[in-house]
């Protein structure tokens, strides 16, 4: 499938690297606005241009991949659902729930695939997890807990956008956050309702350095979320089961993954820990989409997916800026 990839700064560089050797997505244009993110393209041997309306009438690109800030997502993912044009969109998917509406409705219309950059779904033992949960294997998941932290923005200059608390007002949740908070859909289902606190503890970020949520969901179930922009890296998630538990630790941060360490325990049972191998899951996602254009899978990530995360995103937002609990809307 041939795609032309949309921004090309940290992670639109990154997605270019795990394409390079992709039997499946093959990027064939590049679009981003600064001469900057289209010269390290075209040190790849990539044709490059400014305009994303290129892209979009070019009959050879099926699908555009949006590496974007995310304050564009909505409107480039309306106009590539209109140009005919699959669409893949690094997360957040948007950060307000009218903006997403907008955004799947266009999708839908057009008859386009969707897939989102919550690559996490697709690490092997999330995957297990996740089967673990739906089986039944853990009992009635009660409560997920997750962290992920990292201190890469600390090398960022200080008017990058995504230290900005009008791009992104609450930082470790754009950042890191998000793919918790889809992970915990994933699992509990439909989040009701938010408490968030988010602080400047060690930065001068503007839009924070440290964040807690915890989120409420239909029937009962809680998720417990920690996103820090400061403290080395670590990454752990855990379900709590009413039969069992299993625990995911991170060995390195997902962008260079190094495999994972998983704890499992069942009622009267002793804990079993084992080595996961790393896999690439920006890449498999990627795949994954491009199986679902063609029609040999289902995308795991479904439009009530992606609404919910975004739902849970800005009542997050909500809650971070007023202290109070916030209602899921």
């Amino acid at each position: 499938m041939d795609v032309a990839v949309v921004g090309l700064g940290w992670w639109g560089q990154k997605v270019l690297d795990e394409l390079t050797d992709s039997a499946r997505v093959r990027p064939v244009l590049a679009v981003d606005p600064e001469p900057a993110g289209r010269a390290r393209a075209e040190a790849r041997g990539l044709p490059t241009t400014a305009d994303l309306q290129e892209a979009l009438a070019d009959p050879a690109v099926e699908a555009v991949v949006l590496c974007s800030p995310h304050r564009f997502h909505s409107a480039q993912i309306v106009a590539a659902a209109e140009a005919g044009k699959h669409v893949f969109c690094e997360k957040p998917f948007s950060t307000t729930v009218a903006d997403a509406d907008v955004a799947l409705a266009a999708v839908a219309a057009a008859g386009v695939q969707l897939g989102v950059g919550h690559e996490r779904r697709f690490e092997p033992p999330v995957v297990e997890l996740q089967d673990r949960c739906r089986s039944g294997d853990l009992g009635t998941p009660l409560v997920f807990e997750g962290n992920f932290s990292q201190d890469k923005f600390l090398a960022l200059p200080p008017d990058n956008w995504r230290l900005s608390s009008v791009e992104a007002p609450v930082g470790p949740l754009s950042a890191t956050g998000i793919h918790l908070v889809d992970l915990a859909v994933s699992v509990l289902g439909e989040p009701v309702e938010v408490w968030a606190r988010l602080a400047t503890r060690a930065t001068s970020f503007g839009n924070g350095d440290t964040l807690s949520v915890t989120l409420g969901f239909a029937g009962g179930g809680t998720a417990s979320i920690t996103a820090i922009l400061t403290t080395p890296f670590i990454g752990r998630m855990c379900v709590l089961g009413s039969e069992g538990w299993m625990e995911i630790r991170d060995r390195a941060h997902p962008e260079a993954p190094a495999g994972w360490d998983v704890t499992t325990r069942h009622r009267d049972g002793q804990p079993s820990t084992r080595f996961v191998p790393p896999a690439p899951a920006v890449r498999d996602n990627l795949e994954r989409f491009a199986d679902a254009v063609e029609g040999r899978a289902e995308y795991p990530v479904t439009p009530a997916d992606v609404r919910a995360t975004v739902r849970a995103f800005e009542a997050i937002t909500r809650s971070a800026l007023s202290g109070r609990v916030e209602r899921v809307t």
